[in-house]
């Protein structure tokens, strides 16, 4: 629909302008093949391998998919199809430093504790503990669960305090032993 004011074309939310004219978009998953003239609708094609389309368009042309590069710490945590891109995640290792919508686009290897520090916290999955003890077999036992979330976040370290040592893999310092 066109709507003049002035010399200004203002188009519907579902079309885009092209010269001087309002056509209609092609829906999520294709593109533009040919836009709109007079009497003719904008012809559509679906998106090629390895390109998506989000949202309605009136672009030529489909997006590339991302690639989740290793040697950039990330891996594939959902494919790319028609009307989505491909979402990464971090490699085991490594936390996301860049973060987009539900995936990450730069990732970080986790830094390592030196010898003479303890890790307060690991790096990018978040390990909530709970100690249960329990009867069993008239032996103490302890449960422990863990639960994981997304890589975000480095490992933190902290300097062992005067009598105490790691080696810096340790969760905390131990005294040393004469």
């Amino acid at each position: 629909m066109k709507v003049f004011s002035g010399h200004t074309l203002t188009c519907q939310r579902a079309e885009y302008q092209i010269d001087n004219e309002c056509c209609p978009m092609c829906p999520p998953g294709s593109r533009v093949k040919t836009h709109c003239f007079k009497f003719r609708n904008t012809s559509c094609l679906p998106c090629t391998e390895g390109t998506f389309m989000n949202q309605p368009t009136g672009r030529r042309l489909c997006s590339p998919c991302m690639n989740c590069h290793e040697d950039s710490g990330l891996k594939r945590k959902r494919l790319c199809t028609f009307i989505s891109d491909t979402v990464c995640e971090p490699l085991e290792g490594f936390y996301c430093i860049d973060s987009t919508g539900n995936g990450c686009e730069a990732a970080q290897k986790h830094k390592q504790c030196q010898p003479g520090q303890y890790i307060i916290q690991k790096g990018g999955f978040s390990i909530i503990s709970l100690i249960l003890e329990v009867m069993f077999n008239f032996k103490m036992r302890s449960l422990t669960f863990t639960k994981l979330r997304t890589a975000s976040t480095d490992t933190v370290c902290s300097d062992c305090s005067e009598g105490t040592f790691s080696n810096g893999t340790f969760e905390s310092c131990r005294p040393h032993t004469q």
